[in-house]
């Protein structure tokens, strides 16, 4: 698949599959989900940088148990469409031991930066960790054993771009989630 140049060309192919409205609806009902997994239980609720910020902050407000809020900045990617070695920027500073922690994310495509930050905290005491992203992408290429254990909307196996996930970092911004024609190469 040959990339679009800039926002412009990509939104002018893509496919737009989520609204505002059907996003919305996805996440309340998330934290509807996350709930009763929490029991009341005070979470601590880490946002993945860059691609969870919109979502998280909506999120966060559809859960009614009590959570403390961090985030952490480990990516694959760094604007190209395939990922590479994890890169840590800023792991979450609030102590986990014997905690339970939210990691809420974008997307869980392969699963290797989820599976990786899951790690990390379960190595700094976390008593579980509650997988909680926006879209999950259909394929058969994930880690073994790795979900989610909340999700908003599946996504086809292609390049999706908008509502925090991003177009050559742009377009984080856009209130619906598109998709551009064509598997990822």
């Amino acid at each position: 698949m040959n990339l679009p140049e800039n926002l412009d060309q990509a939104l002018s192919h893509a496919e737009k599959l989520y609204g505002r409205t059907q996003i919305e609806a996805a996440i309340t009902r998330m934290g509807t989900e996350l709930d009763p997994l929490l029991n009341g239980e005070r979470a601590i609720f880490i946002s993945v940088m860059q691609g969870a910020v919109v979502f998280a902050g909506a999120l966060a407000l559809a859960i009614r148990s009590p959570l403390e809020f961090d985030y952490v900045h480990a990516t694959r990617y760094q604007g190209n469409t395939t990922g590479g070695e994890l890169q840590w920027r800023r792991p979450p500073q609030i102590s986990m031991a014997g905690r339970t922690i939210i990691l809420a994310d974008d997307i869980l495509d392969e699963g290797h930066t989820l599976m990786a930050i899951r790690a990390w905290c379960l190595a700094h005491g976390a008593h579980r960790v509650l997988i909680a992203v926006l879209c999950v992408k259909r394929h058969d290429r994930g880690i073994p054993g790795l979900h989610a254990d909340s999700f908003g909307v599946e996504v086809p196996d292609r390049y999706v771009f908008g509502y925090g996930m991003d177009f050559q970092e742009l377009g984080r911004n856009l209130p619906a989630i598109y998709a551009l024609p064509g598997e990822i190469t």
